[in-house]
Formats: C-alpha cells, structure tokens, sequence
C-alpha cells in the first residue's frame, strides 16, 4: 500500500520541505518597514533572537498550521494562504485578507505587513525578511499545545495562550473520561479521510483530532493503526482493507470532492462500526489543523457524536 499525498501531506511538503532550496535565515533581521516606530519585543525564534512588534496590527501568515493560532489570539490577519481561507472554521476572522503565498512579493509589500508568520523552509525567506520582521516555524518541531504558547510568545500575548491550553485540556480530558465511560475503556477509535481516490488513516498528532482522541481522551487505536501510522502520522490503504483498520467507533474526515463510492460497496457496508451506526462524518476542510479554533470545533464534534451533547 503506497503512502501518497494528501492535504496536509503536501502542505508539509511545501511549507516545510527544503525541496532543494538554499534559503538562509539572514532575512529574518529584516527592517520593520512603515512600522519602525512601533515598540518591540525580543523573540526567540527558532532561528534565534528577532526584533518583532509588540502589539502587529498587520499580519501576513504564510503558514497554515499556525494560522488558526494567530486568529485565536485575536491579532489582525491581512494576508494568508489559500489553504487557510478555505477552512470554513476560519472565515469570520479572515474575511477581508487577501489570499497570498511566497511568491507573491508585491502583494505582500502591498499589504504593509508589520509582521510575517512562514514556515522554516519557505521559498523567498530573505526577502520577506527585508519585507518585514519574519518567524518562521518548523512544523512537529514542538507539541501542538506547545507551538500554540509560542505563537502567544511571538504575539506579546503568552499568558492568554498558556490559559487557553490549560483550560482545553481540563476540558478534553473530562469529556474523555465521560466518553470512556459510555463506551468503554477498550472500546478503539480510528480517524480516516479521503482524498482523490485514496483513503488514509491518522496516528495521534496529525490534526483530524487525532490529539484530542488520543492525547487528551486516552481513547484506544486499533492494532493496525498502531502498526502502520504512529511512525508518519498517516498511512494509505486501499479501500478493500478498511476494515482491518476500523476501529469499534470511526471519524470519517470526508472530502467531499473526492471518491466516497466506497461507502455504496459491501465491504465498507459490512464493517461493524457502519453497521452499528458508530461512524461519525466531518468536513475534512473543517478537520485537517490542530489550532485553537480547531481543536475546539473538534472536541465538540467528539462530544456531540459520542455522547449526544
């Protein structure tokens, strides 16, 4: 079974995949630009210590696993990434910004950023460095509660996302416990999602609430799982073989552009967790990050599927 792309595969590998590319880090000093005034604050980002705003108005993110971060903490997005501003989760907070990438240098310049939000290995990082302060984040570099503190770092606002983090798991683990309880502690749970005409399924630390499920709830993985994709995070598999991989309970992460014929065959009809009614459906698009206003969005969906809230 052949690991193949799929949606946050292949942000991986463009916002994080050197892919060949020689970028230094020399740009990340850049000049702030019409913001020189503002105050600042010392960041230590992964490439080290960075001058940055202490309170940016204008933020151009070029990173969509930390997006949802930046809006979470209430900072003003005016530009972003095409897969951010597709995520339907994400809408209210980015109505007016304008979708960007690397590339697009003069858009950029044009939006006055007072500060860029990218990933370690982006194409162009000189240059937006001169644009405007950059930090750039390597993704799986720290926890995903982590990553969340260190944008509240970056943001000037660490305390908030330290509350936030400590709230959310007081709440993930209680709803675990209330889960476990009704539907026992070996019960297993798997997470899967289509894409094209593949289908794939998650470990516990590749957004799909994979986190949620199985760091904070303490809910089981099936063997398979277990076996194929902790090591990855993923693991494609053909349609045929689902139900090895299903677990007593299944998140279907469902793409709607992509091929659900499967579900019309007797195979995926026969897996019991379909014929007992435990498959629970999401809008992939709503589905595939780890950020606040995901990670809240997803634990209400477990609690609405599991138990009925």
């Amino acid at each position: 079974m052949k690991k193949l792309m799929i949606p946050f595969v292949f942000l991986l590998l463009l916002v994080v995949s050197a892919c060949g590319n020689s970028n230094t880090n020399e740009g990340n000093e850049g000049t702030e630009g019409n913001n020189s005034n503002t105050e600042t604050i010392t960041y230590q980002a992964e490439t080290g210590a960075i001058e940055v705003p202490a309170d940016p108005q204008r933020v151009v993110v070029l990173n969509s696993f930390v997006a949802g971060n930046v809006m979470a903490l209430g900072a003003n997005i005016v530009g972003v990434d095409t897969w951010a501003k597709d995520n339907p989760r994400y809408q209210e907070y980015i109505e007016n910004a304008e979708v960007v990438s690397d590339q697009d240098l003069e858009k950029i310049i044009e939006l006055d950023p007072d500060l860029i939000i990218t990933a370690s290995n982006t194409n162009n990082l000189d240059k937006l460095g001169e644009i405007a302060p950059t930090v750039a984040y390597t993704y799986g570099n720290v926890d995903y509660l982590t990553q969340h503190i260190e944008v509240g770092k970056l943001l000037n606002k660490e305390e908030e996302a330290k509350n936030w983090v400590d709230d959310f798991k007081t709440r993930a683990e209680q709803a675990g416990e209330e889960i476990r309880a009704k539907i026992g502690e070996d019960a297993t749970v798997s997470v899967i999602e289509n894409f094209d005409k593949e289908l794939y399924v998650f470990g516990d630390n590749w957004g799909r609430g994979t986190e949620i499920l199985y760091q904070e709830m303490k809910l089981q993985m099936p063997e398979k799982v277990k076996e194929t994709a902790l090591k990855d995070g993923y693991f494609a598999l053909s349609f045929e073989v689902l139900s090895d991989f299903a677990g007593d309970y299944m998140i279907f992460s469902k793409n709607s552009e992509g091929d659900t014929s499967f579900q019309e065959t007797n195979t995926y009809k026969n897996i019991p967790a379909v014929k007992n009614g435990q498959v629970f459906e999401a809008d992939a698009k709503e589905f595939y990050f780890n950020d606040p206003i995901s990670l809240d969005f997803q634990l209400q969906f477990f609690k609405d599927s599991f138990l009925g809230n």
